[in-house]
Parts: structure tokens; sequence; C-alpha cells
């Protein structure tokens, strides 16, 4: 029943520090854009306010397309997908905080997609999601890169007919992002781990719509129809840019006398990342990239909020180290993106 070939299977890891200078071969950083130096100061308190996920359930299955090995199921159904098992890091925070043998230590490992060349990180942006939320948590785990063209025993017997991103939980398999998401918030908690929820409930719905509206702008084939997909598109950006530049309660000196009218946040809910960051910031940088290659189209410049955003992101290993090459991306969508009609 296994496939012989399966056994010689050779998996190796690789440790990478979060916090140091080493980090795998196979990564890619995107501060190309942005200073060297982040303008944010880490903050030493938590957000309180569990997230609400409500949203993301009416993406799902268009976000899914993005995930998916090839976006043309009739030429490839979907029995004949594959898949192979590549470990691509041990992830620690450094040395000094490298624990001795613990058994309350929980042993993760989470699966994400594989890239073109079946080792590196693929576009997924429920793979980066989770992959950030890890990194943030500060919790050791391992990261596994599955290719799609390939399919071991051992992964079919792990999670039968799932797509990655998945994970496993001291030896419990988990599939459902969502889920994942509150389940780790709820049991990496302070004090050892940090809580990640957003302070403000309307942190966890800003930008919700971009990414709807950019699939429908992506993917149409109409001339006539795309200065009006293009409008929507920006609206929904200019919706994220106006609350990036909104001030915050957080942000309101109560001693001062001036009136605070503009925002200087690096963040959706502040200066730190929060799991609204995890859910928006792939989605939008995917937006960036394809909208740009496919459609010639940028984010316009007066978005200050938008830019300043997307800026401080790229300067952070958590966003940068788990996010897939431009040309990954930009090969992910080359069959989804329609040639418009002369």
């Amino acid at each position: 029943m296994e496939d012989p070939q399966v056994e010689e299977v050779k998996i190796e890891e690789v440790k990478v520090e979060v916090n140091g200078e080493a980090h795998d071969g196979s990564r890619r950083t995107s501060a190309s854009s942005a200073s060297s130096a982040s303008p944010c100061e880490r903050s030493d308190e938590p957000p309180i306010q569990p997230r609400d996920h409500k949203e993301d359930h009416a993406e799902d299955g268009m976000l899914m397309t993005h995930s998916d090995p090839d976006p043309d199921p009739v030429t490839k159904p979907e029995e004949s997908v594959e898949y192979s098992l590549k470990p691509l890091e041990n992830v620690t925070l450094d040395e000094s905080s490298t624990a001795p043998v613990d058994p309350s230590h929980p042993d993760i490992s989470l699966f994400v997609k594989a890239g073109n060349d079946g080792e590196s990180i693929g576009n997924c942006p429920f793979s980066q999601r989770l992959f950030m939320i890890l990194w943030l948590k500060g919790v050791v785990f391992n990261v596994t890169t599955v290719d799609l063209k390939r399919k071991p025993a051992d992964l079919h017997n792990l999670a039968p007919g799932t797509h990655p991103p998945f994970l496993t939980f001291n030896g419990e398999v988990k599939t459902d992002i969502n889920k994942i998401e509150e389940f780790l918030e709820e049991t990496l908690c302070p004090p050892k781990y940090p809580k990640l929820a957003a302070k403000q409930r309307e942190s966890n719905t800003a930008g919700n719509d971009i990414f709807a509206k950019f699939s429908a702008y992506i993917k149409n084939t109409k001339q006539e129809a795309n200065p009006v997909l293009e409008k929507g598109l920006t609206r929904a950006l200019r919706k994220l840019d106006t609350y990036l530049n909104s001030v915050l309660p957080d942000e309101i000196d109560a001693d001062s006398m001036e009136e605070e009218k503009f925002s200087n946040r690096c963040f959706l809910d502040g200066n730190e990342f929060t799991l609204a960051d995890c859910n928006l910031l792939p989605k939008l940088h995917i937006v960036k990239v394809v909208a740009k290659k496919y459609r010639n189209y940028d984010i316009p410049s007066d978005m200050t909020g938008v830019w300043r955003y997307l800026k401080n992101a790229y300067t952070r290993d958590e966003f940068t180290n788990t996010c897939a090459a431009d040309s990954e991306i930009e090969n992910a969508y080359k069959d989804v993106a329609r040639r418009l009609a002369k």
C-alpha cells in the first residue's frame, strides 16, 4: 500500500535564530522597500480583546483558489494531486532562550505550502498567517513545506484529504485555520507567551473587503468592466488607509493640550503585530505584488497609512521571513489573472 520510495525520504532540520543574525538560505527578506531599522518600539503591554473571525468565512472559498496547486481543476483533477514533505526549519528565539528539554513545552509542527522548487515557501496567505502567529508567540516549532506534486504515505495518513496549512499540536492534527488561531491564542497564553489579540474591535475588520475586491478585479476579462472594478479596489484600500491614519484611544495623550489629528502607529492596532495583522498583511502584500504585475496597478501614493503599514511590516522578520518570494506570488497568479479583451 505504501510507496517504497517514501522510505528513502531524508528529513533534515535547520535551526534558525528568530531574533539573531542567522537565517535559512531558502528564506526571502522583503525589506528592500523600507529602511533597515524599524521605527516601531516593542510594547510590553499585551492586547486584551479576542479576535472576531466571522469575516474570514466569506472569503475562504475565494482565497483557497490561490493556495491550490493549480487554479485550473480541469487540467489537474483533485485525485491526481500529490504531496511530499520537506522540513524547512526548527524555529527558536535565540541561543540564550533555548531551555533544557521540558515536558511542558508543546510539540508543534506546522505544514505549509511549498513553492515551485518543492522546498521554499509557496504562495498561501493562510500558511503565512499561522507561521506569523507561531513566530510571534515565541514558541519553538517545526515548519515543513508540502510539495503539492508528490504524496508520501506519511502525509496521507497524517491528514488525509487536507491541503496545507495544518498543524499538529502534541500529536493532535488541526486543520481549521480560524480554530487553530483561537486554539493557539488560548493555549499559548500569558505569562509564558504573549497575547496577540487586538484591543480595538475595528482592527479585526479593517481591510476585510480588500481581497474580495482584488480577486474580482484580477480575474476580470472585460475591458469595459475594468475601471469599475479598479475603483472598487481603490475604495476598499482607501477605507483601510482612513483607519490606519485615524487616532486610536491609546494614542491620545490626556495631558496634552494639542489634539492628535493623525496616527503614526506602525500596524493596525498599535506598534506591535496582532492577530489582525497576521490575517490582513499576507493578503495585502499579494494585492500589491499581483496588481502591479498583471494590471500595472499601484497602491496610490497618497495612501500614507497603507504605505506606512506595509513599509513597517517589511522591517519585521516575522513578516518577511514567512512570506513567499514575489516571483512565487506572481507565478501562482499567472493562470488566475485574466487578460483584458481588447
